[in-house]
């Protein structure tokens, strides 16, 4: 499948595509809405961050513990069901029963599954476009930046005209339409892999992907890299004050760019020469920030860098070609929590070198880090191995 004609003739792959951006969309409004309403409770702005961000914080919980059932559950009923308890849970916050504290916990816990349903859904992708895997993804990723402007817009004009409360009741909305349609255009799939989930088995999953040099080498190319760019944009505001949302918009530009064309024109039997490329390409436009360049030049490197984005596509890709079917879901979980985890990390580190050297300096020093890793990182990905994770002696397929 290469071309959007093809893949949006595939039913399953339009549910998946309007499943996804309802539910971007839900997400977007809900951590708007409830941002506001902490932060109208409380006047802190450390909770409010909380309430904006706490869902994404616990992913690197939920991979280190609950991935192993994304092989092992059935996906359709899986992510139908999730979307079913995440529209139950924007409307308890809706309601206003909670306290501060057990809205915090509440998105928390929601966000350490999420790094499970992040798995199942990107390897329900892999079955439903079979050989459009790329295509598939890039589609989607610009859906989901399309739905996050979408649900900023859209949250915020909810607020303003019904309040935080009735904002988190039309979240729970989106949320369940997600939950409908995916419901009604998947059909049924047994489970990838039999055998008991849980803490255990995750851990073992884990350390069969990490075990293989490949594998391994692809997760850290999809993770430190592209981490410590996204500490770079955390920047943006110290470096363009009020001008800021110029950036983040060339930003956004760039890697919605980088998607369509990469993903459209872009063989995925030739992607993998263009890993490294897109990579180097990613962090190099970030070293002009050391000459401290005006907004206008400024804005065009950040969209040029962000183009390299796209390279996340062709590691996905390798990702599946090395890994076995019962570990697929797991694997591509593994990926989506490390990204989270890493760019918080990337932030904060970048955020540090700040604080010393200024805000220019350390977006440089980024560039500098992140292109270090790629060509640390870039033997490992050229070189050539058995195709497929080995599973550890004793064990048949279950984890």
């Amino acid at each position: 499948m290469t071309t959007y004609r093809e893949i949006f003739a595939n039913r399953e792959f339009r549910a998946l595509f309007a499943g996804n951006a309802a539910t971007v969309a839900g997400k977007t409004i809900q951590m708007l809405a409830l941002s506001a309403l902490v932060y109208a409770s409380t006047g802190s702005p450390l909770l409010s961050a909380l309430a904006f961000l706490g869902g994404l914080l616990p992913q690197a919980l939920g991979a280190m513990t609950l991935l192993a059932y994304a092989d092992r559950v059935r996906p359709r009923g899986f992510l139908a069901g999730w979307d079913v308890a995440r529209a139950i849970a924007a409307l308890v916050l809706a309601s206003g029963v909670l306290p501060v504290w057990g809205m915090l916990l509440l998105i928390m816990a929601f966000g350490a599954v999420d790094a499970l349903s992040g798995g199942v859904r990107n390897a329900i992708l892999v079955d439903v476009l079979p050989g459009g895997f790329v295509l598939g993804r890039a589609t989607l990723n610009v859906s989901v930046g399309a739905m996050q402007i979408l649900g900023f817009a859209t949250g915020g004009t909810l607020i303003a005209t019904l309040g935080p409360h009735r904002a988190l009741a039309v979240a729970a909305v989106f949320i369940a339409f997600s939950a409908v349609i995916t419901f009604l255009g998947l059909r049924t799939r047994p489970p990838r892999a039999t055998g008991r989930a849980g803490v255990s088995a995750t851990w073992q999953g884990n350390r069969t992907l990490f075990a293989n040099r490949s594998t391994r080498a692809v997760l850290l190319a999809a993770w430190v890299p592209n981490g410590l760019i996204v500490g770079a944009e955390a920047m943006y505001v110290p470096y363009a004050g009020d001008w800021a949302a110029v950036l983040f918009v060339a930003a956004a530009a760039g890697m919605l760019t980088g998607d369509l064309v990469i993903g459209r024109f872009v063989p995925p039997a030739t992607l993998n020469r263009f890993i490294t490329k897109l990579q180097a390409l990613l962090a190099v436009p970030y070293l002009l920030f050391f000459l401290h360049p005006d907004l206008t030049v400024g804005a065009v490197a950040v969209f040029v860098a962000s183009f390299g984005y796209a390279g996340t596509l062709g590691l996905q890709q390798r990702l599946i070609d090395h890994t076995p079917e019962d570990l697929r879901g797991q694997a591509l979980g593994l990926d989506g929590s490390g990204r989270m985890t890493f760019q918080a990390i990337g932030a904060g580190t970048v955020g540090l070198v700040a604080e010393a050297t200024g805000p220019a300096t350390a977006m440089t020093v980024a560039a500098i880090a992140s292109l270090t890793v790629t060509a640390l990182l870039q033997p490992r990905l050229r070189a050539r191995e058995d195709p497929r994770v080995a599973q550890p002696a004793g064990t048949s397929g279950s984890a």
